[in-house]
């Protein structure tokens, strides 16, 4: 069984050493054949020659393309590369090396997609903010796919060639929440496993926690509306015919109690809301009906 560890980097000449060298301990230390791959995104620092200089494969790009093509492009190499289990961690060190075994085991033992999460486990520092977006994402993604989930974002997750096959990807920003949920979809097994983690810098992905706060969000309402369109579109759209009828029930309490309506922008607006509702709606069972095709 063969195992390939892959790292995406960009500008990690610093913290490489010490993750590889990490690497190299735990894995040297059982029976496992496996390989390291160091996927440098466009780096403009000294990462390939380092990763190169302590034993690891790299593959480069020749510009910064960001987390999400990276990601699409190490599954690639590592199917190239015959991997039967890919482990995926960040060069920054954030993850313990230590966990690398138990995510390898838990795949053994039948699970297709095994999460570390920093959740169960013990995490040394995060904003608020993004502990907040953290447990937003996995309330959600834990309700769409069924399956009980602490930590939907962690980059520490280990997972059979057979994912890495046949999951395509979408999101140009991130893969982490849409590999879950098509896993999920797919009918792979996912599960967890508690981490430690430790303090590093802080992420190149969110300037602040503001935005990362804003776009946990928006991938929310992402995910949604294309894993449950016919909910995500339900909703808003009964949101909309709920106002319009609410406006509605108002003009015709002041019709049965003054005889007339009057209100005639309120009359206009209680309509449109209620014919918006409804076509909402009806692009829920459309856009249903299309990725029931798929």
């Amino acid at each position: 069984m063969r195992i390939v560890i892959s790292i995406p980097a960009y500008n990690e000449e610093r913290t490489l050493p010490k993750l590889l060298t990490e690497i190299k301990e735990v894995m040297d230390n059982h029976n496992y054949n496996y390989s390291t791959l160091v996927f440098d995104d466009g780096s403009t620092d000294k990462t390939s020659i380092v990763a190169k200089d302590y034993g690891a494969i790299v593959v480069s790009h020749k510009r910064n393309l960001g987390l999400a093509q990276t990601f699409r492009d190490e599954m690639n190499e590592c199917l190239k590369r015959g991997a039967d289990i890919i482990i995926h961690t960040d060069a920054d060190g954030q993850y313990h090396s230590r966990h690398i075994p138990e995510l390898i085991e838990a795949v053994k033992l039948g699970y297709d997609l095994v999460l570390g999460s920093r959740f169960q486990g013990r995490i040394k520092h995060m904003h608020w903010l993004k502990k907040l977006g953290n447990m937003a994402f996995s309330y959600v993604l834990s309700s769409l796919t069924k399956v009980k989930l602490t930590d939907t974002t962690t980059g520490f997750r280990g997972f059979t060639a057979e994912i890495a096959r046949e999951i395509n990807y979408i999101n140009s920003f991130t893969y982490t929440q849409e590999q879950i949920i098509k896993a999920a979809k797919l009918g792979f097994k996912i599960t967890e496993i508690p981490i430690i983690t430790r303090r590093t810098r802080e992420s190149r992905l969110f300037k602040n926690p503001f935005q990362y706060a804003i776009k946990a969000w928006i991938n929310i309402f992402r995910i949604y509306r294309d894993y449950e369109p016919l909910i995500f579109f339900g909703r808003v759209g009964g949101v909309l015919i709920f106002l319009g009828f609410f406006i509605g029930s108002w003009l015709f309490y002041r019709f049965l109690t003054l005889g007339t309506v009057g209100k005639i922008p309120s009359t206009i607006l209680a309509m449109l809301l209620i014919l918006t509702g409804l076509q909402i709606i009806l692009f829920g069972f459309l856009a249903d009906m299309l990725r029931g095709n798929k």
